[in-house]
């Protein structure tokens, strides 16, 4: 047992990252806690995949401007203070809300702006806890660090939803709300518990303007950094973009208008959860390739499936293989561009990555919440889920995707 551990859950043996760890996976858990109420509510007043679509893009838009400044800011100060920030206005905003619900007051529009100041919030987080793990432990610990890292965004989409979606049956938004609250509140008392965040980096005196670029530069130079952040865009846009999707289609498709969309999201967490954990104990690059070509494929097919369910239990199923698939390649997609960054590099190279990833997943929220009000849900998990599949297969063919999926050496860039 002691054996499985290390090879598992390595890196948690290190009380800093522990603590950093217990607080992302709580945050990441309320916040897909609030995705799932604030898709409910939403859709059980207006009936409108395209607002969905909005709360959502307004919950992940800021990933389109904030990583980039939060990267050099990760860079050049405390990152404990940072995610004690961002903590701090989760639980802020999600009281609020709690407020609201519980008196009669909030109205859809409130609900999309309380997104935007999450989105804001996470868009700060996610980069600097990714930044921040990666320096907590020991060279050779540093993939079981990062993937376990990768693995509390995935893994909490089972906790989350888990523990909203009974609320929302019984006692509606209010108390489900609340759990994202208190969830928050507990991240921020874990960050507390963190030591000081500072790295020293390079061009410490340069002008915020020109670390930025000197991120992008660093990026650009890494020709297998910026190919990994390529495919995991096209992952995002074609398998991750669901969230404006599954309301309509558990409704629509599986006759589950209710409770049907946290039920998904709950499959999809399962499944994430596990593989997640799994792929934290892949110890060699050629494995790590191997598992990035698999998934890669299985995060499209999953979405196929999902596509062809028609009850919400064969739909909880292809969930939770979409899930699983989607968290395994991400981790392992998150470990390699954090792995090939230097440390003084690490907060601007999570920044731009979040960036893209985010800012992808936003505008295909809205892109696909649009086209399902003319079109319905089924169709776009269908054609998304094929294209990535191929995507897959395309990336491949050149040297460097040979590299990126282990099957040729990664050559060191000083």
């Amino acid at each position: 047992m002691r054996g499985v551990f290390r090879r598992f859950g390595a890196a948690l043996e290190f009380v800093e990252f522990r603590n950093l760890w217990m607080a992302t996976a709580l945050a990441q858990a309320a916040g897909w806690g609030l995705i799932v109420t604030r898709g409910w509510l939403i859709y059980h007043e207006a009936e409108s995949s395209f607002l969905v679509g909005v709360a959502t893009f307004a919950a992940m838009g800021p990933m389109l401007i904030v990583p980039p400044i939060v990267g050099v800011l990760a860079d050049r100060m405390d990152r404990r203070r940072i995610l004690q920030a961002a903590y701090a206005t989760e639980f802020l905003q999600s009281s609020t809300l709690v407020l609201l619900a519980a008196t009669g007051l909030l109205h859809v529009w409130m609900v999309v702006a309380a997104s935007l100041v999450s989105g804001v919030a996470r868009a700060s987080a996610v980069p600097t806890a990714q930044a921040t793990a990666a320096t907590l432990v020991p060279a050779d610990r540093l993939l079981n660090a990062l993937s376990l890292t990768a693995s509390t965004q995935h893994g909490s989409r089972l906790f989350g939803p888990g523990l909203v979606t009974p609320l929302l049956a019984l006692s509606g938004a209010p108390a489900a709300f609340g759990v994202s609250a208190v969830l928050y509140g507990l991240a921020l008392y874990r960050v507390g518990k963190l030591g000081p965040q500072r790295v020293e980096q390079v061009g410490e005196r340069e002008s915020f303007f020109a670390n930025f670029m000197g991120g992008l530069a660093y990026v650009y130079d890494r020709p297998v950094l910026r190919y990994m952040i390529l495919i995991l865009v096209c992952h995002c846009g074609f398998t991750m973009a669901f969230e404006s999707l599954l309301p309509g289609f558990s409704a629509e498709h599986l006759n589950a208008a209710d409770g049907g969309f946290g039920v998904l999201m709950m499959g999809v967490g399962s499944g994430a959860l596990v593989a997640s954990i799994l792929v934290s104990g892949l110890q060699t690059e050629r494995g790590r390739g191997n598992a990035l070509i698999i998934t890669g494929v299985l995060s499209g097919l999953g979405q196929v499936m999902l596509a062809f369910t028609g009850t919400l239990a064969l739909g909880f199923v292809a969930a939770a293989i979409m899930g699983g698939a989607q968290a395994a390649f991400m981790t392992m997609g998150s470990a390699v561009t954090q792995s090939i960054a230097a440390n003084e590099f690490r907060g601007r190279v999570s920044s731009i990555n979040s960036f893209s990833l985010g800012g992808t997943m936003a505008m295909m929220n809205l892109f696909n919440g649009s086209l399902a009000e003319e079109f319905g849900s089924q169709p776009l998990l269908l054609i998304h889920g094929a294209m990535f599949v191929l995507v897959v297969a395309v990336t491949l063919i050149p040297m460097t995707g040979r590299m990126v999926y282990g099957r040729a050496p990664i050559p060191q860039v000083a």
